[in-house]
């Protein structure tokens, strides 16, 4: 399903919820402290934020891509969880209903990003399919879409942290997800929508976002 013959990127994404009472110091934890903290680890290519515009739960989105996925099993990246500041701490308990998913590269048509972001969640091998990778270049090539691309989920990495209560974290479920870059919240919306039903996963289950900023490594 790989369409590069370098190593395949990596990525986290942390799709999240917080305590709206403290939403204003969440930002600027994330914005002042967080993105900064994941970007200066080793392997670490870029990170943004997405703020949800479809008037659903779970509103904030962050994802940071990588080198690779081993940038993940690295002591560079386990050691940047020995420290955490204070502010950090109290941020972290405040996130509400998180999924965490560490994933691969596996599929990708048209380049760049978007100021859209439009997701959904889906089998691995339905996206797999020579019908639905074909069906998502043509979408790539619609008015205003940019990008698509899959990120296959890894179980044991996209395992919750651990909290220090001695539990060892379970492995997550190896889904994928689907990312659908564009211009427009329409076409982004659109396009996602008519791949998550090529790929049987309702309509509806598409999540849309607005992105807020980026930063590089």
């Amino acid at each position: 399903m790989s369409l590069t013959p370098h190593a395949p990127a990596g990525q986290l994404c942390i799709w999240t919820d917080t305590d709206p009472q403290a939403e204003a110091d969440f930002n600027a934890w994330y914005d002042r402290e967080h993105m900064q903290e994941r970007v200066g680890i080793r392997g670490f290519r870029h990170a943004r934020r997405f703020l949800a515009n479809d008037g659903a739960a779970r509103r904030y989105l962050a994802l940071y891509v990588t080198e690779s996925l081993d940038v993940f099993r690295s002591d560079a990246y386990r050691q940047a969880f020995s420290g955490q500041t204070d502010w950090s701490l109290r941020n972290f308990a405040r996130m509400r209903d998180t999924q965490r998913r560490v994933g691969e590269l596996a599929f990708e048509a048209g380049e760049g990003e978007g100021a859209h972001l439009a997701i959904f969640v889906a089998s691995p091998h339905a996206l797999a399919a020579s019908n639905w990778c074909a069906r998502a270049h043509e979408a790539a090539r619609e008015t205003g879409v940019h990008a698509v691309r899959v990120f296959r989920t890894e179980g044991a990495l996209s395992a919750p942290l651990a909290t220090g209560d001695g539990a060892a974290p379970r492995a997550a479920q190896e889904d994928a997800v689907v990312f659908v870059e564009a211009s427009s919240n329409d076409a982004a919306r659109a396009a996602a929508q008519a791949l998550a039903q090529a790929a049987d996963v309702e309509p509806g289950a598409v999540r849309s976002f607005d992105m807020l900023w980026r930063l590089g490594a």
